[in-house]
């Protein structure tokens, strides 16, 4: 199993874990993608909020009191609600998959002999692979 095949799978399961738990950007965060992680995160909470309160009957849910929300049972709650969050959560499982199977970005600096991954000169390992590097610096002349 090649490099990216194989994180694209780890991404795939990270991602289904923490759709699972509810938390859409795991997949993207095992990527180092942070805003987009946060992104998904914060549309997904979003489109939860305006579905319960569109949705659910405000006497079965006090907003201002959050020990009720955070107890509201997710199996009361009607399929309206549920079905495009699962929806959401499975499209950002599924947008991590499409990143990791893509690869890192091509750029001008140095790359990986490894995974191909973009190299921060400073640090002696791949953070894409954590394969050890050595540097070598071309000798100037004086």
């Amino acid at each position: 199993m090649t490099g990216t095949r194989r994180r694209a799978m780890i991404t795939a399961l990270v991602a289904v874990l923490g759709a699972s738990l509810g938390v859409a950007g795991a997949g993207h965060l095992y990527l180092r993608r942070w805003r987009r992680a946060a992104a998904w995160f914060s549309f997904v909470i979003g489109a939860a909020i305006v579905l319960l309160w569109a949705f659910v009957d405000a006497s079965t849910m006090a907003t201002a009191d959050l020990a009720a929300l955070a107890s509201l049972d997710p199996g009361s709650l009607p399929p309206t609600v549920t079905a495009p969050i699962f929806g959401l959560l499975m499209v950002s499982t599924f947008d991590a998959y499409r990143l990791a199977v893509r690869g890192p970005q091509v750029s001008d600096g140095p790359q990986c002999p490894s995974c191909g991954g973009e190299l921060d000169p400073e640090i002696d390992f791949c953070p894409w692979c954590t394969i050890e590097l050595e540097w070598e610096y071309p000798e100037t002349e004086q």
